[in-house]
C-alpha cells in the first residue's frame, strides 16, 4: 500500500529532515531491545546456549541462577544495535538488562520444556540457517573496491531531483478509516475545493477524522511521484489508501532544498557500495544456482525459466519504487 513512509533506500533520503533517527533516546533503545529479547533474540539464545552451558570467555558483568553475562556478550549487542560511539556509555546499563531479561526468559523457557517445542526448533533452524547462509555471502563478497569520487560525482549530477535541485514538500492532510470512503463520500471529494470543504462535510456526516501536517523532499520520494506532486496546482487534493485508513491531501508548500555535493558524497557513496555489495551476492547466488542440482517435485512450484534471484537488481530504482507504491494510490484530481 502506498504511504509516504522513510525509506533510506537512497543516499538523499537519509539527509536533512530524516537524520538521527536512531537512537535518538536511549529509552527507544531500551524499548526496542526489550522487544527483541522477546522474540527473535530469545530464539537464537536458545539456539546457542542453554542453561549449564559453558559461554563465551569474558569479564562477568551479572550472573542470573549461575548464568554468567559477559563483556563480550555485551559488545556483541551493543554492535548489533548500532550504538553510535557518543552514546555507548549511557547504553550499557539498558542493553545489560535486556540481557538479564533474556537470560531469565530463557532459563524458564528451557525449565519448560518450550526449546523442544517443535515451532521453536523450526525457528531454530530457520535463523540458523540464515545466519549461516548470509555469513557465507559476506565471506564471498569481501571487502569491496569504494566507489570512486568520479563515481559519486557522477551519481550526483544524474540525480539532480535527490540534491541540486531537491525540494521540501509540505503537505495538509485529513486521516480518516477507509471504511468510511463511501460512494457518497468519494463523490463529494471528487468535487470538493480544498480540505477544509471535505472536514466541514465530515463534520456533518458524522464522518471521524484528525488533522495532520507533513513534510516531505523530493529525496525520500520515488522521481515519478516527487514529480507529480511537485507538478500539482496549489490545493489539488489526491487521495492515498494505507490499509485500513485513507488520507486525503494537499500539497500546501514547497520550498527549495538543495544539497551540496560535499554534504552528500559519503551518503552516495554508501548507497553505491551497498548496491555493488547487493550486485556480487546475486552474482554469486546465480553462480551457485547454476552449479546445484535443483529438482522441483511440485509440478504447480515449478521454477520460472529464469530464478528472480539470478537476476536481481543492483538496487531498486526511482522507478521500481513508483509502480510499488503506486498500486496503493487512490486517485490524483
Amino acid at each position: 500500500m502506498f504511504t509516504f513512509m522513510v525509506r533510506c533506500i537512497r543516499p538523499a533520503a537519509c539527509h536533512g529532515e530524516i537524520k538521527g533517527s536512531m537512537l535518538t533516546h536511549i529509552k527507544n533503545l531500551d524499548a526496542r531491545v526489550a522487544r527483541g529479547a522477546l522474540g527473535v533474540l530469545l530464539v537464537a539464545g536458545l539456539a546457542a546456549c542453554g542453561p549449564g552451558e559453558k559461554k563465551d570467555s569474558g569479564q562477568a558483568l551479572a550472573s542470573v541462577n549461575g548464568e554468567e553475562i559477559t563483556a563480550m556478550q555485551l559488545s556483541e549487542e551493543m554492535q548489533r544495535a548500532n550504538v553510535p560511539a557518543a552514546q555507548q556509555a549511557a547504553a550499557k546499563k539498558p542493553l545489560l538488562e535486556s540481557l538479564i531479561d533474556r537470560q531469565v526468559l530463557q532459563n524458564a523457557a528451557v525449565a519448560e520444556k518450550a526449546d523442544r517445542d517443535p515451532k521453536v526448533v523450526q525457528a531454530i533452524e530457520r535463523a540458523k540457517a540464515q545466519i549461516i547462509a548470509q555469513s557465507y555471502l559476506q565471506k564471498k563478497v569481501g571487502i569491496l573496491t569504494p566507489p570512486t569520487k568520479e563515481q559519486v560525482a557522477e551519481y550526483y549530477t544524474k540525480h539532480p531531483e535527490f540534491f541540486a535541485q531537491r525540494k521540501q514538500l509540505n503537505m495538509h492532510q485529513l486521516v480518516f478509516a477507509s471504511a468510511d470512503m463511501s460512494d457518497k463520500a468519494k463523490a463529494f471529494i471528487d468535487n470538493a475545493k480544498s480540505l477544509d470543504e471535505v472536514a466541514a462535510w465530515f463534520k456533518d456526516n458524522n464522518v471521524k477524522f484528525a488533522r495532520n501536517q507533513i513534510s516531505r523532499t523530493t529525496a525520500d520520494l520515488p522521481s515519478e511521484l516527487g514529480n507529480k506532486l511537485v507538478g500539482m496546482k496549489p490545493g489539488q487534493l489526491f487521495i492515498i489508501k494505507e490499509g485500513e485508513r485513507s488520507l486525503l491531501n494537499t500539497v500546501a508548500e514547497i520550498k527549495e532544498a538543495p544539497v551540496t555535493l560535499e554534504t552528500a558524497a559519503s551518503q552516495i557513496e554508501q548507497f553505491l557500495q551497498n548496491a555493488k555489495a547487493k550486485e556480487a551476492a546475486a552474482a554469486e547466488l546465480a553462480r551457485l544456482r547454476a552449479a546445484a542440482k535443483i529438482e522441483y517435485l511440485n509440478k504447480e512450484l515449478m521454477a520460472p525459466a529464469k530464478p528472480a534471484a539470478a537476476a536481481a537488481p543492483a538496487a531498486n530504482t526511482p522507478a521500481d519504487d513508483a509502480k510499488a507504491l503506486e498500486k496503493g494510490v487512490a486517485g490524483l484530481k
